[in-house]
């Protein structure tokens, strides 16, 4: 534990995967969707994939909700194996670029075939949080408890660069679109495809700095390695009820971050519909987050040192509330649009990066990946209750507003079962 050369290299994927959250997920691919299936739409603003009956500018927020409920079967059976045999490192690799080359697929959505553009972000989404589960698992191998909050600080910090640099890229890229001889759609179809890229050529920093090690638990030969997930599934939310203290900090987690993660997922969406900013306005605001989130991470990280984690969470949280707020309300410019950029950077890292360092706390050794994906379920863009309460208060009022002011329930909730949390009990409860 505590090479340098191996956290440095575990660092790496946050600035390899943190493209496909902020160029795909958060800025291109929500509005370039939502746009395609607008003009796809018939007289009443609706489209018909499989059948079912759509509002189009709820499309991309029910492709998200359909990702995570994905997860939420097959990611603990993930976590579970890579506990049992040796391949948590072979599972990382295969997620990271089954995602990092999915997202190279996204080059060739068109008009024409929008509808397997939400395949493709299907996949790649699922993929991106599988292999988080296993990148985070890693922060128990390669650093004791004591240096987490700065390593995963540190980790979210590094990210918020990459992303800034790649989008500063992909904001000249779009803004000089006509310049460059591009259309404004060859623009998106690049950056989404550089999202790609970028994820598939920087991991290979951690894939050849981690290592190996051995399973943590062993699989009596009795038991088939394909079917202990199934059953290690139930035997973990079966021991979780032998641990309350840290039912109620997943369930705070689960809360808040969904919040989190479908502000993020949907403040584009917003941006563009609602206030009606363009492509290289919402580009810049991004932009802003990326670099403001570096110091924020970092910043947060020292407070946690003086005020603990959980009250610097509780902090952060409240910060949240009242950005939602401010949405619904006040949110009328672009230039408060870049207001509200700046506060919700301040506090997005650092709400992150003090949550994992916790969780990573309260999970029993030899269990790190089995409950890394419980945890990854509503990590980074992978909630599905937010944006389905936010696409369902759109569909039924046709408010943005009103979709993003519903979000301020995941914050006070979580907010309150949060302050509710014993930490130190959870460690105990985790260790006995």
């Amino acid at each position: 534990m505590n090479d340098r050369k191996e956290i440095i290299s575990w660092y790496f994927y946050d600035w390899a995967n943190s493209a496909f959250e902020a160029t795909v997920v958060t800025v291109f691919f929500g509005p370039y969707i939502t746009t395609l299936a607008n003009h796809a739409a018939d007289a009443y603003g609706f489209i018909y994939p499989l059948g079912l009956k759509v509002k189009a500018g709820s499309f991309y927020p029910y492709i998200v909700s359909l990702s995570v409920l994905c997860q939420v079967f097959f990611l603990p059976i993930f976590g579970a194996l890579s506990d049992y045999t040796k391949m948590k490192k072979q599972f990382f690799i295969f997620f990271a670029y089954l995602g990092a080359f999915t997202t190279m697929l996204m080059y060739f959505i068109t008009a024409s075939n929008f509808m397997y553009g939400g395949i493709l972000f299907l996949v790649a989404n699922i993929s991106f949080g599988a292999s988080i589960v296993f990148y985070n698992s890693f922060l128990s191998d390669i650093c004791t408890p004591d240096m987490r909050d700065s390593v995963s600080s540190k980790g979210w910090a590094i990210g918020y660069l990459g992303d800034g640099l790649l989008l500063g890229f992909n904001l000249y890229l779009f803004s000089n679109a006509g310049r460059l001889g591009l259309t404004s759609e060859q623009a998106v179809r690049i950056c989404l495809f550089s999202a790609g890229l970028w994820w598939a050529v920087f991991s290979l920093i951690p894939v050849t700095g981690l290592k190996s090690r051995e399973p943590a638990k062993k699989l009596d030969k009795s038991i088939n390695v394909f079917t202990i997930g199934f059953k290690q599934l139930s035997s973990t939310f079966t021991e979780m009820l032998g641990m309350p203290q840290t039912m109620l900090f997943i369930a705070a987690y689960l809360l808040y971050n969904d919040g989190v993660q479908s502000v993020i997922v949907l403040s584009t969406q917003f941006g563009h519909e609602e206030l009606g900013l363009t492509m290289a306005t919402l580009t810049k605001a991004i932009l802003i987050v990326q670099f403001v989130a570096f110091f924020g991470s970092m910043f947060f990280g020292k407070v946690a040192e003086r005020l603990g984690a959980k009250n610097t969470i509780v902090i952060t949280l409240a910060v949240w509330s009242m950005a939602v707020i401010y949405a619904f309300g006040f949110l009328k410019t672009e230039a408060h649009f870049y207001a509200m950029a700046v506060v919700i950077a301040l506090v997005l890292g650092g709400s992150q990066a003090l949550s994992r360092s916790v969780f990573s706390l309260l999970i029993p050794k030899g269990r790190e990946s089995e409950y890394f994906s419980l945890y990854e379920i509503s990590e980074r863009g992978t909630s599905w209750l937010g944006p389905l309460l936010f696409g369902l208060a759109l569909q039924f009022t046709g408010s943005y507003r009103i979709g993003i002011l519903s979000l301020i329930v995941f914050f006070v909730a979580g907010m309150g079962i949060l302050y509710r949390v014993n930490i130190a009990k959870a460690v105990a409860e985790a260790n006995r």
